[in-house]
């Protein structure tokens, strides 16, 4: 069974780090555009279950929409305590492979999620999507679940193949476009919008103009 965990914030104040760009509004819709792309995609990828782990209504139900199981958190703690709960979880549930992708990346595909679980040898192995600036980690594949503990964060990318590594196992890198771009400044935006035409994010962002403003112009 393979089993992959969304991890969901507070999606009315998300993205901070677009404040300069983006209002309170927009930045909330520019969330759920994403975690909408994202769950089109995990489940259209075919897995055995697909869970978003939130204490957020909102994101709740539309995990529902899409077919996915709510995991309620208690309080937010965090992307990496989310992950771990849900890994704790498919643990307990049998699963034999566990990926977790985050709700931002809206131009990750179908393709490249079966891609990241098909890069697991056998057991036990682990496979990693860095990434664009190489620093954080935007997609993990484990057998088993429990496989080794993650961490998340920049530099978590580096860490992790580092701390496969001191447990004795070999790290696949699995370099994946779509999985790899993470929409969290303006420059995440321009590369949104010139690689994601097939999104309902960048569908969103385009019909905001936004891109025509000189400070957002691709540099």
């Amino acid at each position: 069974m393979i089993v992959a965990a969304v991890p969901v914030k507070d999606l009315v104040n998300a993205k901070q780090r677009l404040v300069p760009v983006l209002d309170a509004p927009r930045r909330s819709a520019l969330a759920r555009a994403m975690l909408t792309d994202v769950l089109r995609a995990v489940t259209d990828a075919g897995l055995d279950r697909v869970w978003v782990v939130t204490r957020e209504p909102e994101a709740a139900a539309l995990a529902r929409r899409f077919g996915a199981v709510p995991l309620a958190e208690a309080e937010n703690r965090g992307h990496t305590a989310a992950v771990a709960a849900a890994q704790a979880e498919a643990a307990r549930a049998g699963a034999e492979v566990f990926l977790t992708i985050p709700g931002d990346v809206p131009c990750v595909t179908a393709d490249e999620i079966r891609t990241l679980a098909a890069a697991l040898a056998a057991p036990p192995a682990v496979a990693f999507t860095p990434s664009r600036s190489e620093l954080g980690t935007n997609g993990v594949a484990l057998a088993p679940p429990a496989a080794m503990p993650l961490r998340f964060g920049e530099p978590s990318f580096a860490k992790h193949l580092a701390a496969a590594r001191a447990l004795g196992l070999e790290p696949r890198v699995v370099r994946l476009p779509g999985l790899s771009l993470d929409v969290d400044d303006r420059d995440d935006l321009a590369a949104l919008l010139a690689a994601g035409a097939h999104t309902e994010s960048a569908r969103l962002v385009a019909g905001w103009g936004i891109l025509e403003r000189a400070a957002l112009a691709p540099r």
